[in-house]
């Protein structure tokens, strides 16, 4: 246990460059806090004593004073930062690997009331943005990103970076992959493109259609301006309110985390 808090200390030294020692650490982190007594009552849940009260009570307690729920029956590695904290959710059969950095507002939660293992699992090296949530008993890869906002419902193999609702991988091991390389679940921005794929193909046999009247009345003149067909319909319109101001959206492109 002493072992795994020195590590949760010098994790927080290491990648925040607000903490300016170890006492102010001690006293003002509640992430570490949090997990200094995740791991009491961790031992005292798997103690073959009659302890598991006890171990939700100080759970609690702590959830009241630092705003991070830990069930006591959570496994934590070393070495994880918890930053800030506020909300964060970690369920009783969920695991964090060594070195993991979870934000504000993160869920490990679960999606059923089925008993056993019901919450995620992730790997060494694993970053949660702020507000994600990661659903059910998957696995997160190594070295892998969640980008804030969220929903991961799927495994996730490691190098990846994860973004959007349902959460779907952009990179994976620094290569860009098919962004329609999704689970079946709803997607917003995949309904998008289909709409617009079929857009193409109607605006793709209008052309067809006027080449044929063209080389068949043998004219270069265009049609009557009453049958050129009108350049948006309700998918158009569909399309333009989900894009919004492109200019304002590639100024904001990068994914925060």
């Amino acid at each position: 246990m002493i072992k795994s808090l020195r590590s949760d200390l010098a994790i927080i030294r290491e990648r925040d460059p607000a903490a300016r020692g170890p006492l102010e650490i001690v006293l003002c982190y509640p992430g570490y806090q949090a997990l200094t007594a995740h791991r009491l009552s961790h031992r005292l849940w798997r103690s073959k004593l009659p302890l598991k009260l006890i171990a939700r009570l100080l759970s609690q307690i702590f959830r009241c004073i630092t705003g991070i729920e830990i069930h006591p029956g959570a496994r934590i590695g070393q070495g994880v930062f918890i930053d800030h904290g506020m909300g964060v959710v970690i369920g009783e059969t969920a695991e964090v690997g060594d070195r993991c950095l979870l934000y504000q507002g993160v869920t490990l939660g679960g999606t059923g009331k089925e008993h056993g293992k019901r919450h995620p699992t992730l790997a060494n090296n694993v970053v949660i943005g702020a507000g994600a949530k990661i659903l059910g008993a998957i696995e997160i890869g190594a070295n892998t990103r969640v980008g804030a906002g969220s929903v991961v419902v799927r495994n996730v193999e490691a190098n990846c970076t994860v973004v959007g609702v349902p959460g779907r991988v952009i990179h994976q091991s620094g290569v860009k992959i098919n962004p329609l390389a999704h689970s079946a679940l709803p997607d917003a921005e995949a309904n998008v493109i289909r709409n617009l794929m079929e857009r193409i193909d109607q605006l793709e046999a209008r052309v067809r259609y006027i080449n044929s009247a063209l080389d068949e009345q043998q004219s270069t003149r265009g049609l009557p301006e009453d049958e050129i067909p009108k350049a948006q319909n309700l998918k158009d319109k569909e399309i333009l309110e989900y894009l919004g101001n492109q200019e304002d959206e590639d100024a904001r492109s990068e994914v925060e985390f």
